[in-house]
């Protein structure tokens, strides 16, 4: 089975040139075969990971996650309390408490989009790192980056 799938790997290695995640492209600039090339690559890629301290792959499985669910629903539910305590003391909780779930809920809702965008930029600057890395790899061992 290993040996299969050894096959099977240098076989689409010889076939397809490496490319990263960002469409950069390394071709052997020293003469190096296909399964030096394979070899170069994989180690290249574990020293990235290292450097950068960043994993596309397991990046790319938390960046397809959904988001989560739920910070509006928690932002009304805030809001609510805290408004029904707002209006109890000016003779009204239950205006209070509604326009204190609003408010709630647009709260959450922004709180929700700021920690997406954070994420997003965090894995930008994570992937970026781990490119840098491994197109230096690559050049140190005798390829062209494209």
């Amino acid at each position: 089975m290993k040996r299969t799938a050894f096959a099977l790997t240098m076989v689409l290695a010889m076939a397809v040139p490496f490319t990263p995640a960002y469409g950069a492209t390394f071709t052997p600039a020293k003469g190096q075969s296909a399964e030096q090339q394979s070899r170069d690559a994989a180690e290249c890629r574990s020293i990235a990971v290292q450097q950068s301290g960043y994993d596309p792959a397991t990046a790319q499985a938390a960046a397809s996650a959904p988001p989560a669910r739920g910070a509006r629903v928690r932002g009304a539910a805030r809001g609510a309390a805290v408004g029904a305590t707002a209006g109890a003391i000016g003779g009204d909780a239950g205006k209070g408490a509604a326009a204190g779930a609003a408010a709630g809920t647009v709260a959450g809702g922004v709180r929700k989009r700021q920690a997406t965008r954070q994420q997003h930029a965090a894995v930008a600057q994570g992937q970026a790192g781990y490119d840098q890395a491994l197109s230096g790899c690559m050049q140190g061992k005798g390829y062209t980056v494209r």
